[in-house]
């Protein structure tokens, strides 16, 4: 028995963490956080850097940066990539920029990878809330910024992209993006309309994907460059907010070896629920791809949507997607009497990897 989307005092019982206020809150952390991008330390250079690494992992700071790369994947013109785990690459040199991110600063891989990259000649920013990463960072007078913690990293993915943003701005890597911030700050405030709480199902698109969505296992589809980060982060959301399993691609990629899964007796695939994300920017192969695939599925999956993105510049339409999915992945909780905000199999591995450590 699923609970009414519509019951907005059982939702609200059951938000324990005011997730679905504080997504609807995105308009004003974005404002916010475009503001505190423009406090990075003025004696920043750019100078010799060839490269640049960004440490981070999990659905805020991860998240961020693949968005990053996808947002800029054809504007800025030095490599850009993400790690994510204990070590870091032998590529790390004095030509290296390494951007340290984490929203709780107790991110246990990202403070082994910072020892180790302050063991090279790179240089080195951090973004943090606090915790011992901020420490570190005034120990060894790295330039930091210090943004808002006390939340979900997920929920503070303002905080963390446009910062970042902000930081290669400042930088000169890219052009001047206020513009697009605003238009990005608009689009969300007019979503956030469409898809609060308050707003019936019947004309809420998040609530209904949420109730076509229940019971199956969520594929979410983006495209190369641009929506794999937006699909990544869908089934990351699926994963922490609604506290389920979920898959992700991106097209042309899945058509060489994924597709091959849709051959799968019918009695499977009819467990899952796919949703394309189409943005305008899409190649016409890519659109016709998509196409394809909508037709090949609709009478072997579950169910078959395809959402595009709202907006004119590529930062607004990104976080329209976004925006959609972080809603979807609130009621997808909800719906099943599930409180988004907990994340207790995550704090118990935290806590038995600390609990392995004191007995080493």
């Amino acid at each position: 028995m699923y609970v009414d989307l519509d019951d907005l005092h059982t939702l609200s019982k059951l938000d324990s963490g005011q997730a679905l206020q504080e997504t609807i809150n995105y308009p004003h952390q974005f404002r916010e956080a475009w503001e505190l991008a423009g406090r990075w330390p003025e004696n920043l250079s750019r100078d010799e850097i060839r490269q640049i690494m960004f440490l981070g992992t999990g659905g805020g700071s991860a998240a961020s940066v693949d968005l990053l790369a996808s947002y800029l994947f054809d504007e800025i013109k030095i490599p850009l990539f993400l790690n994510r785990g204990y070590t870091i690459p032998a590529s790390i040199d004095n030509r290296t920029l390494v951007v340290v991110v984490s929203h709780s600063g107790k991110t246990e891989e990202i403070l082994n990878a910072y020892h180790q990259v302050c063991t090279t000649e790179a240089q080195i920013i951090v973004l943090t809330s606090g915790g011992k990463l901020l420490s570190l960072a005034r120990e060894n007078k790295h330039p930091y910024l210090l943004i808002p913690g006390g939340m979900m990293p997920r929920i503070a993915v303002g905080y963390i992209f446009l910062p970042l943003l902000g930081l290669l701005q400042r930088l000169g890597f890219v052009g001047d993006k206020s513009a697009e911030v605003k238009e990005t700050i608009n689009i969300l405030s007019e979503l956030g309309g469409q898809y609060g709480p308050i707003v019936p199902a019947k004309d809420n698109l998040a609530k209904s994907m949420a109730y076509e969505m229940a019971g199956y296992v969520p594929v979410v589809y983006g495209s190369l460059p641009l929506t794999i980060a937006v699909a990544s982060r869908w089934k990351n959301q699926f994963a922490e907010n609604s506290k389920l399993l979920a898959m992700y691609n991106a097209l042309p990629a899945l058509h060489h070896d994924e597709v091959a899964g849709w051959d799968a007796p019918q009695s499977y695939l009819r467990h899952f629920y796919f949703t394309f994300l189409q943005d305008a920017e899409d190649r016409l192969e890519t659109t016709r791809r998509i196409e394809i695939s909508q037709e090949l599925l609709a009478s072997r999956a579950a169910g078959v949507r395809k959402v595009a993105s709202v907006g004119k510049s590529r930062l607004a339409r990104l976080f329209s997607l976004v925006y959609l999915g972080d809603f979807i992945s609130l009621y997808l909780a909800l719906i099943r009497g599930v409180d988004p905000t907990p994340v207790e199999i995550i704090d118990n591995i935290k806590y038995l990897l600390t609990l392995e450590s004191r007995t080493e």
